[in-house]
């Protein structure tokens, strides 16, 4: 399959005080994680990056309610969020802050460029002034109706019910979040992206990125449809990028202005760690290296038109190939929702990752957590995390399965052939079929995997594990050990050789396990190193030693 060599790859950046739960994981960061992942075992160069959203309005609503500066509550968090993605191993190579002067510099630099060619423009808004707390407020301080769909409790930037994007001003019945007063309009002078000189190229664009998938091209359609608007990238803040512009001083960039610049300065940040400062230019300006955002639905938007329109205006960055939006994970059938203790939740304490169903801490191994929000991706349509599915998934398909599968057959080479991968006789039809099944898979998966389906890609090397199940059973080595031994030899040999298969089909979904697989094979290299390609090929050869065993697994046990 001949495809670019190339691949930037991001995830959403998330709010440095929105701690992860389940929902934004498998949202952007463990898909895009997985998709990554597969990219190196076909081969491809790939740089993911992704980093922490730390200005604006949610930051000092966080930092003024924990009673700390917004740089001490970054700082703090930063960590917390860095240490959760190590442990679910999502892979980054670089995870970023947009606070870093790297960001800083580089918003401003494209600020610059974008006002010199007249894309900026300047405008007097009103904004809401809360009269009891003496200050403007910004959009993420006032909450009210929203105009378009009547859901009460929407932000002045957006609604979180229909995802339409909108400013304080609009809002039905608005009140400040600190006080709960209704607050007043005051006239002030802002700067705003001229979206208007972007609709034709825009509307290009998407019409021509027919490989989107449909609920992102068609959200992004409606909106050219609507006709676009100024749109304000500016606040009235103290945390955030200063405005180098005379007259704006006092203002910072609204962080949905700065924040996916982080995508670029994520780069620039890696490129600097492996000692090539200026390899980054390879990811963003090369025609031939691909895009690929990664991102919550109600970030359509963002990524689709504002996002876009920045880069069009500077005419030196590649467009996003794709954007990913996915749909939302529910957990039993009710939105996730941290206050109300509803969902799964992830935290640090005592320097150590912990998982709360609820308020109840369970102990959880990572790999489960990526298999199971793997098996229930939202991709195209919300989707639901239950727990007793997730136990009951875990321990039929991912242990009863897979783990039972490598278990049976490493311990019958361990006991019967003192650890010596023994030497096949004539392959009959059952291995014929079961290599060709492998064949199959691999050149299967690769096309799901690219096609951004990986939940029916993760299907697919389950249904290769229970086959290898099938087989092994049918074959009952532990009759023909006396009775055919020649038989029980080409047994085991095909069978080692689909774990080796196996170990590496899973290993973008289940990291952990797969690398610690790859151990007790006792094959070189680690398992992420390996070649796609290669994978139906018999590499495991006669006479090769297998290391130390045990259980891949243990039982999970969360109700």
């Amino acid at each position: 399959m001949d495809f670019e060599e190339r691949w930037l790859v991001s995830a959403a950046l998330p709010y440095v005080n929105n701690i992860p739960h389940v929902g934004n994981i498998a949202g952007s960061h463990l898909p895009a994680d997985i998709f990554a992942r597969f990219l190196r075992l076909f081969g491809k160069e790939v740089v993911f990056v992704g980093g922490t959203d730390e200005h604006g309005s949610p930051t000092e609503v966080a930092a003024f309610k924990a009673g700390l500066s917004p740089k001490e509550l970054c700082d703090r968090l930063f960590k917390v969020h860095r240490k959760i993605y190590e442990w679910l191993g999502i892979g980054y190579d670089n995870f970023s802050r947009t606070s870093n002067q790297t960001n800083h510099e580089l918003t401003t630099q494209i600020f610059l460029k974008l006002f010199r060619k007249g894309y900026i423009t300047k405008k007097k808004i009103l904004l809401p002034y809360c009269e009891i707390d003496k200050r403007f407020l910004p959009d993420r301080w006032v909450e009210g109706t929203c105009p378009f769909c009547g859901y009460e409790t929407a932000r002045g930037d957006q609604c979180e019910a229909c995802a339409r994007l909108l400013e304080p001003s609009q809002l039905k019945n608005p009140y400040c979040i600190i006080c709960k007063n209704k607050p007043v309009f005051k006239e002030v002078e802002h700067l705003f992206l001229n979206l208007k000189k972007f609709e034709k190229r825009l509307k290009k664009w998407i019409e021509a990125n027919k490989h989107w998938k449909a609920n992102v091209r068609n959200f992004a359609l409606a909106w050219i449809k609507e006709g676009l608007k100024e749109r304000c990238i500016t606040r009235d803040l103290k945390w955030g990028i200063k405005v180098p512009l005379k007259g704006f001083e006092d203002k910072v960039f609204y962080c949905w202005f700065d924040a996916p610049i982080g995508y670029i300065s994520s780069t620039i940040e890696w490129a600097r760690k492996i000692g090539k400062p200026e390899k980054w230019k390879e990811f963003w300006q090369d025609e031939n290296s691909k895009i690929y955002h990664f991102i919550g639905k109600d970030n359509i938007p963002f990524h689709t038109i504002i996002w876009p329109a920045v880069l069009m205006g500077c005419e030196e960055y590649n467009l996003p190939y794709q954007v990913v939006g996915l749909e939302f994970l529910n957990y039993e059938g009710r939105k996730i929702s941290k206050s109300k203790n509803w969902g799964v939740f992830l935290d640090v304490e005592d320097d150590r990752v912990i998982v709360r169903v609820g308020e109840k801490v369970v102990d959880v191994n990572p790999d489960f957590l990526r298999f199971y929000l793997a098996f229930i991706l939202p991709e195209t349509k919300d989707s639901n995390f239950i727990l007793k599915d997730f136990e009951d998934r875990v321990n039929a398909e991912l242990i009863g399965n897979f783990g039972n599968f490598v278990l049976r057959v490493l311990s019958f080479i361990k006991s019967n052939f003192n650890s010596i991968v023994p030497e096949p006789e004539n392959y009959g039809k059952k291995e014929r079929e079961l290599i060709r099944k492998i064949a199959e898979t691999k050149d299967s998966v690769k096309k799901l995997i690219l096609e951004l389906k990986f939940r029916e890609a993760l299907k697919k090397i389950l249904e290769l594990s229970k086959a290898g199940n099938q087989y092994f059973q049918a074959k009952k080595p532990w009759e023909s050990l006396k009775q055919d031994p020649a038989d029980c030899r080409t047994a085991l040999y095909v069978s080692i050789n689909l774990v080796r298969a196996l170990a590496i089909l899973f290993a973008p979904f289940i990291p952990f396990a797969c690398e610690e697989l790859w151990r007790q094979l006792n094959l070189p290299g680690l398992v992420h190193e390996q070649i796609f390609d290669n994978l139906d090929k018999l590499e495991i050869k006669p006479g090769h030693k297998i290391g130390e065993i045990k259980p891949l697994f243990k039982r999970l046990e969360v109700g």
